[in-house]
């Protein structure tokens, strides 16, 4: 029997069963349109990350920033010391000086340091709850943020302690409405600070909202404001990224100097902490790496979910298909007796079942595209920078997933079929 023959009798025979054929069909079309929509979401959640990351910076950046310090080396305690700063563990070992001498080093283009609190802000009558953020003059220089009028502080007025203040856009929004606020003046615990710039809007970044931030020289805050001398953290720049790990470890050696930690005798890779460092480096390459890899887990989980489900359907092709033989046994009987070979029988069933896993996968493929894109759209919507891209994988795994499972759950039923016995088929009832 020709291939085009064997197509024809196995639609036909489809065609037969519309309604049992178009449910096992559904199986198979859940699970492959789970596959695309793991994928392109895998895709999406990839690039929301690295556009957060590249957010505060991008690609030559390295973050430094406060840990608990522990006894055990590597990485073993980095939940712990998350743990630890959130049940109100505090490190004051990071200072300004320190971003000072690292400052000093070849391959560092420029710093900006950070402290953060929460204030009532007060202009006229209006009173409002506001993240104070103290800064250095160089954040707008590194950050993404743009001002929208006015200035930024500079260097001089960080360092006289200067009583001035940008408003990111919520927050000027929220106390001066449509009014101008260049040259007004703001009250933050009774002391009154100039407004001399407003940032443009852009919105929430990793929880953080930067459009609801009171941005002030980062001494004046913690001399006037807070009443302390320590830091939260600090962004570096570089001027050449094909150095970047060398120049982490060159501040990781600088501050275990300058906070009397003892240097590690062993050359470790990427977060290398000796367990007694109270702080952590890490550049914003390694930390997109590190995401990547986190969310590559994840689909493969996700992934391992759908196979199941593939499975669970696979297997329902399979009884179906073994349905069928038994429905069309004394057919099956009547055409050996008319010559048709072991090979016929067994192409004829294989063909169905592979037909239909294939039309499953097609429609799956098709289902999960426009799932996917309609993912796009509600994530665009609520603000989040998703994009909608299915890679080439996927198609490939899906379509591969639905021809393998056609042959590998329709053999069995199509051998049956093949292996009966002739004269034993047509005296079936």
């Amino acid at each position: 029997m020709s291939i085009i023959s064997t197509l024809q009798t196995s639609l036909r025979a489809m065609r037969a069963n519309k309604v049992r054929t178009g449910l096992t069909v559904l199986g198979m079309v859940i699970g492959i349109a789970a596959i695309i929509i793991v994928f392109s979401a895998g895709e999406g959640i990839n690039s929301l990350i690295k556009s957060e990351i590249e957010s505060f910076g991008g690609s030559d950046m390295i973050e430094t920033e406060i840990k608990v310090p522990s006894s055990k080396k590597g990485g073993a305690s980095e939940a712990q010391s998350g743990v630890n700063l959130v049940l109100g563990v505090q490190v004051t070992t990071l200072s300004l000086d320190d971003m000072d001498d690292i400052n000093k080093l070849p391959n560092i283009k420029r710093s900006y340091a950070g402290v953060m609190g929460q204030e009532q802000v007060s202009y006229a009558s209006e009173l409002k709850k506001a993240v104070l953020f103290g800064t250095s003059a160089d954040f707008i220089d590194i950050d993404k943020s743009e001002m929208e009028r006015g200035r930024f502080f500079n260097k001089e007025e960080d360092k006289s302690l200067e009583q001035v203040a940008v408003l990111g856009y919520k927050i000027k929004d929220k106390l001066f409405g449509d009014s101008d606020p260049i040259g007004q003046y703001i009250k933050i615990r009774k002391k009154k600070f100039r407004v001399i710039g407003t940032l443009e809007k852009r919105g929430a970044v990793m929880n953080f909202d930067f459009d609801d931030f009171v941005y002030v020289p980062i001494r004046t805050l913690q001399k006037k404001i807070m009443g302390i001398n320590h830091i939260l953290f600090m962004m570096h720049q570089v001027n050449d990224t094909g150095l970047i790990d060398e120049t982490a470890e060159e501040i990781r050696y600088i501050l275990r100097q300058n906070h009397n930690i003892e240097q590690p005798t062993e050359k470790r890779r990427g977060w290398s902490d000796t367990g007694k460092d109270d702080f952590r480096v890490i550049s914003m390459v390694e930390s997109m790496e590190v995401l990547k890899t986190a969310t590559n887990a994840i689909t493969i989980l996700l992934l391992a979910i759908v196979a199941i489900s593939l499975v669970v359907g696979g297997v329902g092709i399979m009884n179906i298909m073994y349905v069928i033989v038994n429905e069309r046994t004394r057919e099956i009987g009547l055409r050996k007796a008319v010559g048709a070979k072991y090979s016929d029988i067994l192409k004829q069933f294989l063909t169905e079942s592979i037909l239909i896993t294939a039309i499953g996968g097609v429609i799956g493929v098709i289902l999960g595209v426009l799932v996917s894109y309609l993912i796009k759209i509600g994530a665009a919507r609520a603000g989040l920078d998703w994009i909608f891209s299915v890679p080439l994988r996927a198609f490939v795994v899906a379509l591969g997933f639905s021809f393998v499972f056609g042959i590998l759950f329709g053999v069995y039923p199509a051998r049956k079929a093949a292996k009966m016995d002739p004269i034993e088929a047509l005296r079936s009832e």
